[in-house]
């Protein structure tokens, strides 16, 4: 048998570096666009004038379509997974998609000085985020393939930069609204900061191929598959002893004769070890879509009813809560309160799975606390949300708020990372990839399913 290569070492911590710089540039589209809220929603929430008194506001429910559209590409592309993935290279597939991300947000930087009637700016702006987030559907799909080829660790420090992204983006936000330029400025400065994480990204994508660590690793899969097929033959032909298999003087089992016809005396009669290793193989066969969905549906609906509460109120409901201090920090309130308390605590959520495991996966308690955080939802909708039709206002203050939602975004991340990373231990280890891709099927059908929600949830309040 050859003697197995050596792996390099990953020096510096360079590839886990880059791998960070990627899990955060996959959501830098989704988050930027959806902590800007206030920006699009100041240029499309216009007053209009009716004889010269009667106020007539529009109202294009900014958060809601912003939310479904991000969403939807992330599902449709799920299902296409298997098609698009097989048939594009993944060279085409993840840099093309960054220059097409990041060409969408010049686009989105430049229209923050070009004057635009509303009706148009929303339709460009919707036509915009449909396609800057399938391309980031198909940016996140193929570094969760990549990412899946490298040790277990890069697949933490890559889901920790996606962690991050929306904290880079509400921090971004903080320091634009802090800046004593215009609004208009400050808008072009904060679309100018992702064109720039997009293309260190870009760049760090470029790099990571050349790096030995790296390419050890991506490379290793056809390689592996090469060798393993060359030592099963050579396995199968040479016995414990070092001599051919076959009879107990080292006989070949099916010689030839010097005219080429085989030597049917010499032929053992026990069956071929060859035949006995393919065998072995074909007994490996991965289960079934469905064989596996019996294993781990009660993770499927956790991280499908999850992400249907998170995004049924965040951020369509959540962005519309107004602070009880009117004043200079108003403008702060919900880039702090709401999307950098939901972005911190959702990443600290997900980070506490690394120490605390509760309850385990065979409990019947953990689909009990997925489903008891829909009583997140009354109480997000009760609060200071302007404008309202129906509900009173229960909790006025801004701390019952932040409250609220720390505690509403630390248990998402923490459900959602147990769920995904209980998945596939309830199943054998070769199929784990098919446990894999149907939980991001599932988690993306949450998404949607939490978009589609949102509407009748906005208009309920």
């Amino acid at each position: 048998m050859k003697e197995r290569t050596k792996a390099p070492q990953d020096r510096g911590c360079l590839v886990g570096i880059i791998f960070f710089i990627l899990g955060l540039g996959t959501l830098l589209p989704w988050n930027f666009f959806m902590t800007a809220s206030l920006y699009f929603q100041g240029r499309l929430n216009t007053t209009k004038w009716s004889n010269s008194t009667m106020v007539v506001r529009k109202e294009y429910y900014f958060n809601n379509w912003m939310t479904l559209l991000s969403q939807l590409p992330l599902l449709l592309f799920t299902l296409l997974n298997s098609i698009l993935y097989q048939r594009i290279s993944e060279m085409i597939r993840i840099a093309g998609s960054l220059v097409f991300i990041l060409l969408f947000f010049i686009l989105t930087a430049v229209l923050v000085k070009v004057p635009m009637e509303e009706d148009r700016f929303f339709s460009v702006t919707m036509a915009t985020i449909w396609f800057i987030n399938s391309f980031g559907a198909v940016l996140q799909g193929s570094l969760f393939g990549l990412v899946g080829l490298l040790p277990q660790k890069y697949s933490a420090i890559f889901m920790s930069g996606q962690g991050l992204a929306g904290t880079f983006a509400a921090v971004a936000m903080l320091l634009a609204i802090a800046s004593d330029a215009d609004s208009e400025s400050a808008a072009l400065g904060y679309f100018i900061t992702p064109c720039v994480g997009t293309l260190v990204t870009l760049f760090s994508y470029l790099l990571l191929h050349r790096l030995e660590f790296a390419q050890f690793h991506l490379n290793k899969s056809s390689k592996y598959e090469e060798g393993t097929t060359d030592e099963l033959l050579k396995e199968s032909s040479v016995g414990e002893n070092g001599k051919l298999n076959g009879h107990a003087n080292g006989s070949v089992p099916s010689s030839a004769t010097k005219d080429g016809s085989p030597d049917v005396a010499e032929v053992d009669p026990s069956p071929d070890r060859t035949m006995q290793a393919f065998l072995t193989v074909e007994q490996e066969e991965k289960a079934s879509v469905v064989e596996v969905f019996k294993k781990i549906w009660v993770m499927a609906f956790c991280v499908t009813f999850v992400f249907t509460v998170t995004l049924s109120v965040f951020p369509a409901v959540t962005a519309d809560v107004r602070t009880s201090f009117p004043g200079k920090w108003e403008r702060f309130f919900i880039s702090v309160c709401c999307f950098l308390t939901f972005n911190i605590n959702d990443w600290l959520g997900r980070t506490v799975t690394t120490l605390i495991r509760w309850p385990r996966k065979e409990s019947r308690l953990f689909p009990a606390l997925v489903v008891s955080r829909v009583v997140f939802i009354p109480l997000l909708m009760l609060c200071n949300v302007r404008s309202r039709y129906y509900l009173p206002v229960f909790f006025t203050h801004d701390g019952a708020f932040t409250a609220i939602m720390a505690l509403f975004s630390l248990s998402s991340g923490y459900f959602v990372c147990l769920s995904m990373s209980y998945a596939p231990q309830l199943v054998e280890p070769k199929d784990a990839e098919t446990a894999g891709a149907l939980m991001t099927f599932f988690l993306a059908l949450g998404l949607s399913i939490g978009a589609a929600l949102s509407f009748p949830l906005r208009a309920l309040v």
